[in-house]
């Protein structure tokens, strides 16, 4: 007797597996699409065929566009700088918690696979700057290279867009930091050396896990713990004031290895620490909440169980003064442990203060305000 095709209700889970060398499964709807889509099985397996050739792994795409401007302003009182520039939008580390993804509904994408799939290069940025830089109106102001997604995600190897921006701020004299989860960083340190040396550049690395395995599944495509110690050593030797950023810290995941990774971290060479709680605005929360019922369903409950206690009873607080740091009890606890392990290992939990005061547009800029 032949078997009829299986209902849609066994083929649906198809779309939901995890990707090797992905963050998220799926590319979930944007908030702002209007309309919503789901398969339907027609009777002729015709469902079950689309999804297993949507498993086929999603290959990254780059997209090069030109900006109409690089620098944009901060207005949050808990961020300490006023000037971001991000060089890529998207990043194919993938990482499942970042709180960037949602930018790309901005652009009619999905923050889902699309943001680690669908990277947006900004090629003209070095020459956005240089313009920006060279207004008569423009005062220097603490600016950050790469606050929103990885500059040196692995298109940087190639477009080298990361590389030129730093070639202008070393030509302007402009002080800058950098966050970031790469090992790439140490291919510009022959610029970001002598910065350092002036007071002009800092840099923290991201460590979030010692844990290889737990690194693999919340940011397949970046450096390994390891690495990342090893790039803290790097930098240090070199002598660019080099901090850590364990964040985001996540309930019962990586938070236990707090103090941990701040002692790899000075161990390394790293002088000053921060740390940020997990945020889960937008589409980050459905992304991540898939995450942890596919990775680790007996303890996906406790973590969000746990993510409401730190949040006020909801799953993100977006306010600002709140949405960096956790509440209550739990909040109050992660913030006396951030401190004491940082005074026990003589770790700073102030930025390191950069030199505005150097500044200079070269003779070329102001030639060229002449004409």
């Amino acid at each position: 007797m032949r078997t009829a095709n299986p209902p849609a209700a066994h083929v649906a889970p198809l779309q939901f597996m995890p990707f090797k060398g992905r963050g998220a499964s799926s590319n979930i709807a944007s908030r702002f699409q209007g309309v919503a889509r789901e398969g339907y099985d027609d009777g002729w397996g015709t469902l079950a065929q689309a999804a297993l050739q949507e498993r086929a792994a999603p290959r990254t795409q780059l997209i090069e566009q030109p900006a109409r401007s690089i620098l944009s302003g901060n207005d949050s009182p808990d961020i300490p700088f006023d000037l971001s520039i991000n060089p890529y939008r998207g990043c194919e580390h993938g990482c499942i918690y970042c709180f960037a993804r949602p930018t790309h509904s901005y652009l009619d994408l999905s923050p889902g696979l699309d943001f680690e799939t669908r990277i947006v290069a900004k090629t003209n940025a070095a020459q956005k700057l240089r313009e920006a830089f060279a207004s008569p109106g423009y005062e220097p102001a603490l600016l950050s290279l790469g606050s929103a997604t990885d500059a040196y995600q692995p298109a940087e190897r190639q477009l080298r867009i990361t590389r030129s921006l730093i070639e202008v701020l070393s030509e302007y004299r402009h002080a800058f930091s950098i966050v970031t989860k790469s090992a790439g960083i140490e291919r510009d340190l022959d610029l970001i050396g002598p910065m350092a040396a002036r007071k002009l550049a800092a840099v923290y690395v991201s460590i979030t896990t010692l844990d290889v395995k737990l690194s693999r599944l919340m940011e397949p495509r970046a450096a390994a713990p390891a690495r990342r110690l090893r790039t803290i050593e790097t930098l240090a030797r070199a002598g660019v004031p080099v901090g850590v950023s364990v964040s985001p810290l996540i309930p019962l995941l990586n938070e236990p290895e707090l103090e941990r990774i701040l002692e790899a971290a000075r161990d390394a060479g790293a002088s000053r620490a921060f740390s940020v709680v997990l945020r889960l605005p937008w589409e980050v929360n459905p992304l991540f909440q898939q995450w942890l019922q596919q990775h680790f369903p007996q303890r996906a409950a406790h973590v969000m169980a746990r993510m409401r206690e730190l949040r006020g009873g909801r799953e993100n607080d977006g306010r600002f003064g709140h949405r960096m740091r956790g509440q209550g009890v739990w909040g109050e606890l992660l913030s006396q442990r951030l401190h004491k392990a940082c005074a026990r290992l003589g770790l700073s939990r102030q930025p390191l203060e950069l030199d505005l005061t150097q500044f200079r547009r070269p003779a070329s800029a102001l030639q060229g305000e002449l004409f």
